[in-house]
This record gives structure tokens, C-alpha cells and sequence, in this order.
């Protein structure tokens, strides 16, 4: 016969955050509430304490908080993390016969039953707490339970006995006997950054001030107050290293390069090194550092790309050639993914008996790189390389620094994508490039903020890369990139794009690809940083928007409001403890003016059913007096395609 403790009688199930049952951590950042919940429930209708017990992993101690009862057996916790790092919790759940007694004594007192047996067993269980080796209170419950015992005070007994006063007293010291607790589960805490981020990319080769010049490190400084001012803190380079000349691609990704083509930076590695080399062209490691450090003073940090993958020409080639796939011809298998070929790019083999000492080296490449001042990785391709390789690397390195973000660059299937965010990766690339219509941003949306992917799976909304032009731009012009921005950068907290491209309106396709024409991951462009454009003067405003606004800086926070027009998608976003309330409407149709009725869900924005409120359309600056669930919006895609309004009061009712 199984073996059971049959004096349990408390159930605690459907703990909320585990991850796959707890293989994995929650995550969550600072500056962000989680909860943690259960449902808790036990035999009869007895009634029930429950507590989490919670401790960070470098902490001897544990702390206790009380549980609150929501409804239907369900319980929560919101968690607000002091620092970052693991923390750990637990929950404990046990039959509170205090209480249960304390009502029942009080029903049968209201309806004038005979109380008396009631008291003698209210004065037993006083007394036994007073006798616990650790209660304080030894004297005063003592007490309670003599006077409980004692004939001729019922009236003034219940009005002691029930008070809080008592169920304190008694709570703090009473036996938590037969008491379930659950097992001990983890959560991940990282940096604000992990949750709130501004992305930018460009190609550093691009930077020089004259065309025809090979930028450096020193023209990416000139541009740094130019990137700033436009409101971003993270600026992304593609790979910095020597770039192979082995099957080098020319312009357009021609398998036929010409004379000073400089080939793609994904193709890495030549006779002057390979992923802790820098391309002599752009400048030395101290020249990087010294980049590094003056993009500090604008609060900007630089993200560098991780690709492990090399060019034929790498040093790896010779010194490893354990690493790679050798075909029966005798040459290394080249990257594909047909009908694509990347003939200059040669995969790393996760198979390889020496598969030890390759992953080694390749955390060595991620430290090397810590070393010279890099905190955020954006990694290229993650979900062609082993699960369980990210899973050791990415753990042993945040053991040492816990402050590192890894951004996984993966377009793939969703199970991949959920399995390396698991892993370990702080943020994920999505399918918000390829989601138009209302239908699709609100069911994506919803997936993400709504389900369990919320605590593990931190999207990053990228409305542009260098591989991606998705069709909407190039069809939708300059009034679709700034659509498109608002999007992005209102729906998630984390959002980035492909810099002079986009703000350009730069959207001319290869002929039958979803890819830029000229594409400067063959070629170096030349821009002319201070040219003004209408996408440009949105994105700092958008930004500006979201440095004030917290209820900008979470993704979760996120409620949907209906409307009477799809081509007007409604949402809100709201910080209860900051008092930040914001409503954004935008127009899906960048070629027409579009209105709407919205119908927002007032209460939950704290705003009361018919009293008038004023909102600030953060965007143009404009008020307006709204009242109730129903207003009216109209959005001219070549004036202002949005409104970010913010609720500014409710005015008094006349």
C-alpha cells in the first residue's frame, strides 16, 4: 500500500510561474511586479492559511509573506525583486482551525445558539498555544483562555475573541500542524534592460563622413549624439571581425565580387584572425574601448554580434578542422538553407568528438569580448547551433556576470524559438515583422503577454533588418515606417530597427525577395546622418514617449479595446503604482484616413462610468475631453497615423 500522510489535508496545485515544471526559471526584471499564484484548497469547509517563503540564492535566510485569497481556491503573491539575480520560493498552506473555529463560534453567537462548549474549545486551543516553546505571548493567551473558560462572559468574550487583535497574537505563535508545503522553485531577475530597451543598428564600415572611405570606431563616435538624440541606448553592430576572401559575395550577394568588394561580416575570419580579431579597417581594440566608453555618456551601450560560424579562411579551419563537416570531395560543408547558399560561410559541426573543447572556445569568444566592456550580445542564427551548448554557455557566463543580455536572432519555428528562451536567452527576435492586421497583432500579442510564454519568452519587436524588408514597407512608404514604429514601439518594451535604412524610408526590394536592393551587408553605403526626415522626427518622438511613460516599459501590461473599424487597432497600457495611464489607437492603413469607435475597459484604467477625463495626445500634443467606454478616433496616415494619449484627470462631476 502507498504510503501517505492522510493528516495533509491541504492541496497546493497549478503553481504559477513554472517554467516546462520548474526545469527552467521564471524570468522577470527589475522594476517589474511578477505574481506568483496556487490554488489551495483542502477537504470540508475548513479554512485555510497559506504563505510564500522567498530568498535569494546569495541570501541565508528566507522571508515570509501571507498568501492572498483571490477567489475559487485561488491564491497570489505579487512579487517585486529588491535586486537581481535567482531567487527562490516556496509556498506552505495548512488547515487554520483558529479561524475556522473563530467563525463558526461568531455564526452560532449571531443567531443565538448556545455558545458554551464553543468557548471551552476556543479556551483549549489558547492554551495550547501558550505553552509553544516560541510563543512571546505566553501571559496574554494564557489569559484568554482562562476568561474563555470561565462562565458568565460570553458578550464580552466574542467581542475580544474575534478582533484582530487576537487571530495576531495567535496566528504569530499557534502550531502549523500537518502543514503542506510545495516543492522550491526558481526565478530569474535581470537587469531593467533585459525589459526596457531601444535598439539601433548599423554597420560601422558605413560611418565615415565621405563617401568612399571605410568607416571606423572614430566615426561611430561622431554619431553618437546624432543616435542619442533620436532616443536610443543600445546600438548594434553586425560582426566587427576580418572578413574571409574565400568565396567572398559581391554587391546584391553575387557570387561574382569585384575588385574591393568588402564582403559580408557574417563571413568570418581571415589570415589576420577571427572572432577576437577586429577588421583592421575599422580600428584597434583600444580604439573600440574608447567607443565603448564615450557611449557611456549617452547612457547607450554597444551590443556586439555573436555568429558562430566562420569564413573558409579562418584560423579555426586549419587549427580545428574537427569542427566541420568535410564532404567526401575533401572540401568543408558550406552553410545552406535552401534554396539559399551561403558559400561563404562554413557551420560549425555541434557533433564533433572534440565537442568539449569547441565549446570552450566559444564561451572564450563571448569572454574575451565581456573583458573589453561588451554587456549585450545580439547572437546570429542561435537556433542552428546546439540547445544544450546555450544552455552551459550561457549559464556559466552569467554566473560571473550576471548583467550580460543575450538577444536571440532567430526567425524560426515557435518551438525552437520558445526552447532557446528557455535556455537562457534574455530576449527573442519574433513574428512581428510579419504580423499586419489587427486579427494578427491582437492574437500574437495576447500569446505572448497572456499565456505562459510571458515568463520566459521576452520579445523584441524589430520592425526591419538587413535580411528583412517585409512587403508593408516597401507597399506603404514613409506613412507605413512610422505605422509601423508606433507599433512596435508601444506594444513591446523592447523594440529595435535597422537605423539609416529605416529612418530614410529607404524600402526598394530585390526583385522578388523581402530584401533590400543594395544591400549593405555587401557593400558600404554612405548617409548623410543630419539629413531630415519626417521617420525620423516620429522615432524621437516615440522614444521621448517612452522614456517618460513606465507603462511603456513592460510588455505585459497590455488590454485590447474593441472598435468598430479593423483598420484601427486600440490598446492600453497602464502602471497602476505610477499613476500612468496611456491609450494608444493607430491607423493600419497607411493610404486612407480611417476612424472608429473604441470602446475602452474604463474601469481597469481606474477612470469612472460618467464622469468626463481629459487625455494628451503625447504624439501632437493635443486634448481632448473624453467620457465613458465609447469615443471617437480619426487618424490621417500623412498627418499623425496614431494617438498616444495619456489620461491626464478626471474632472469633477457637476
Amino acid at each position: 500500500m502507498p504510503q501517505y500522510d492522510d493528516r495533509k489535508r491541504v492541496i497546493i496545485t497549478n503553481i504559477v510561474p513554472l517554467v516546462d515544471g520548474a526545469a527552467y526559471p521564471a524570468k522577470t526584471a527589475e522594476g517589474e511586479t511578477i505574481t506568483i499564484s496556487a490554488d489551495i484548497f483542502c477537504d470540508g469547509h475548513d479554512e485555510i492559511a497559506a504563505t510564500i517563503s522567498l530568498k535569494h540564492k546569495n541570501d541565508r535566510q528566507w522571508k515570509e509573506y501571507p498568501l492572498n485569497f483571490i477567489n475559487n481556491d485561488h491564491w497570489e503573491y505579487l512579487f517585486e525583486p529588491a535586486k537581481t539575480g535567482i531567487y527562490q520560493f516556496r509556498i506552505q498552506a495548512w488547515i487554520d482551525h483558529f479561524t475556522t473555529w473563530k467563525n463558526g463560534l461568531q455564526k452560532k453567537y449571531e443567531a443565538g445558539l448556545d455558545i458554551s462548549v464553543d468557548l471551552l474549545i476556543g479556551a483549549e486551543m489558547l492554551q495550547e498555544a501558550s505553552t509553544s516553546p516560541n510563543a512571546k505571548d505566553k501571559k496574554l493567551l494564557a489569559t484568554w483562555a482562562k476568561d474563555l473558560a470561565s462562565s458568565g462572559k460570553e458578550d464580552a468574550m466574542v467581542a475580544i475573541i474575534t478582533g484582530d487583535k487576537v487571530s495576531e497574537t495567535v496566528h504569530r505563535q499557534i502550531a502549523r500542524t500537518n502543514a503542506t508545503i510545495s516543492g522550491t522553485y526558481t526565478i530569474e531577475v535581470e537587469r531593467k534592460k533585459a525589459a526596457f530597451s531601444t535598439w539601433y543598428e548599423l554597420f560601422p564600415r558605413s560611418a565615415a563622413e565621405r563617401a568612399g572611405e571605410h568607416g571606423t570606431f572614430k566615426d561611430v563616435k561622431k554619431l553618437l549624439p546624432h543616435i542619442a538624440d533620436m532616443g536610443f541606448d543600445v546600438v548594434y553592430f553586425p560582426p566587427i571581425h576580418p572578413i574571409g576572401h574565400s568565396k567572398r559575395k559581391g554587391k546584391n550577394n553575387s557570387l561574382l565580387p569585384e575588385p574591393g568588394d568588402p564582403g559580408s561580416p557574417w563571413a568570418i575570419g581571415n589570415e589576420k584572425g577571427g572572432h577576437k580579431a577586429i577588421h583592421p579597417q575599422l580600428g584597434t581594440l583600444k580604439d573600440f574601448k574608447s567607443l565603448i566608453a564615450e557611449a557611456q555618456k549617452y547612457d547607450i551601450e554597444i551590443a556586439l554580434d555573436i555568429a558562430y560560424q566562420c569564413s573558409p579562411d579562418h584560423p579555426y579551419v586549419k587549427e580545428h578542422p574537427q569542427w566541420f563537416k568535410w564532404r567526401p570531395d575533401g572540401t568543408v560543408q558550406f552553410a545552406e538553407n535552401p534554396p539559399k547558399k551561403y558559400e561563404d560561410i562554413l557551420p560549425i559541426n555541434f557533433e564533433t568528438d572534440d565537442w568539449q573543447n569547441l565549446w570552450k572556445e566559444l564561451k572564450s569568444i563571448v569572454d574575451y569580448w565581456i573583458a573589453a566592456g561588451i554587456k549585450i550580445f545580439r547572437v546570429d542564427n542561435p537556433h542552428t547551433k546546439a540547445f544544450p551548448f546555450w544552455e552551459w554557455m550561457i549559464a556559466e557566463v552569467r554566473k560571473q556576470h550576471p548583467d550580460v543580455i543575450f538577444l536571440a536572432e532567430a526567425f524560426t519555428r515557435p518551438r525552437l524559438m520558445e526552447r532557446l528562451a528557455k535556455a537562457g536567452f534574455n530576449q527573442s527576435y519574433t513574428y512581428f515583422t510579419w504580423r499586419n492586421t489587427k486579427q494578427e497583432l491582437e492574437e500574437y500579442m495576447t500569446e505572448l503577454t497572456k499565456t505562459d510564454m510571458r515568463y520566459y519568452f521576452r520579445p523584441n519587436f524589430w520592425v526591419n533588418t538587413p535580411d528583412i524588408l517585409p512587403p508593408v514597407l516597401t507597399e506603404g512608404g514613409e506613412n507605413a515606417h512610422i505605422m509601423r514604429l508606433i507599433l512596435a514601439a508601444t506594444l513591446s518594451s523592447n523594440y529595435g530597427l535597422y537605423g539609416p535604412v529605416y529612418e530614410y524610408g529607404i524600402n526598394k526590394p530585390r526583385p522578388g525577395k523581402e530584401e533590400y536592393i543594395d544591400n549593405e551587408k555587401y557593400e558600404i553605403r554612405h548617409w548623410n546622418w543630419q539629413q531630415y526626415t519626417r521617420i525620423k522626427e516620429f522615432i524621437a518622438r516615440i522614444n521621448r514617449i517612452r522614456k517618460e511613460n513606465t507603462a511603456l516599459q513592460t510588455t505585459w501590461n497590455i488590454e485590447f479595446a474593441r472598435t468598430t473599424n479593423d483598420n484601427i487597432i486600440c490598446f492600453t497600457k497602464t502602471d497602476v503604482q505610477r499613476n500612468n495611464v496611456l491609450i494608444v489607437a493607430v491607423n493600419l492603413d497607411p493610404h486612407h484616413t480611417q476612424s472608429a469607435i473604441v470602446d475602452l475597459p474604463i474601469k481597469k484604467l481606474g477612470i469612472k462610468e460618467g464622469i468626463p477625463y481629459t487625455v494628451t495626445d503625447l504624439l501632437s500634443g493635443d486634448e481632448y475631453e473624453w467620457q465613458g467606454t465609447t469615443n471617437y478616433v480619426e487618424l490621417n496616415p500623412f498627418d499623425i497615423p496614431a494617438h498616444v494619449l495619456r489620461v491626464e484627470q478626471q474632472n469633477k462631476e457637476e
